[in-house]
């Protein structure tokens, strides 16, 4: 059975976002699994998601009932949400991509963005994005995120689907690269 891109839309997608989630989060993966796998860093409660889900699709991966894949959307009105994610946000209103601050920009934060192990090397990374962007509101001209320098899996998989780094920085946990992704660089379906 083929994968099924959809958006979460039931306590039970979210249950499998968030199950995903601590699987995968860098404190529950030793540092060897981290380098060769990647990681996520923030934690979402279920409240959080659905105030985001209210805003933006939040892009889900499918194998039957199973969610296999995620890639949250972030609105920037929800910055002060997550306390750890609050530097990223002051840096958005710092850097520039093509010539205007990224806060000038209508964006939405992309990621956090998983696929299971069985799942993975077959492009759910770029087609989830791709599922967020094609979902959004109308008028969103970028996703933009951030992505830890140690966690290079990641790196290299944004950077392969057209993500453009746009900057770095470091906050008091770590390095930092911040990427984005014009809406201009998505093939149509």
């Amino acid at each position: 059975m083929p994968i099924e891109l959809s958006v979460a839309s039931s306590d039970d997608h979210v249950d499998q976002i968030l199950a995903l989630q601590r699987r995968f989060h860098h404190t529950a993966l030793a540092p060897e699994a981290q380098a060769s796998e990647g990681f996520v860093y923030a934690r979402h409660t279920p409240a959080l998601l659905r105030a985001m889900a209210a805003e933006l699709p939040q892009a889900i991966a499918l194998d039957g009932a199973r969610v296999v894949g995620y890639s949250l959307a972030m609105p920037p009105a929800l910055r002060d949400a997550i306390p750890s994610l609050v530097p990223m946000f002051e840096q958005f209103d710092r850097l520039a991509f093509r010539g205007r601050r990224l806060s000038d920009w209508r964006y939405f934060v992309g990621g956090q963005v998983c696929v299971d192990a069985p799942w993975r090397g077959q492009g759910l990374i770029g087609r989830l994005y791709r599922h967020s962007c094609r979902s959004a509101p109308p008028g969103h001209e970028l996703c933009v995120t951030e992505i830890a320098t140690r966690n290079a899996v990641s790196v290299r998989a944004h950077l392969r689907i057209g993500f453009e780094a746009v900057g770095e920085y470091r906050d008091a946990n770590e390095a930092w690269v911040v990427v984005a992704l014009p809406f201009d660089r998505i093939a149509p379906e």
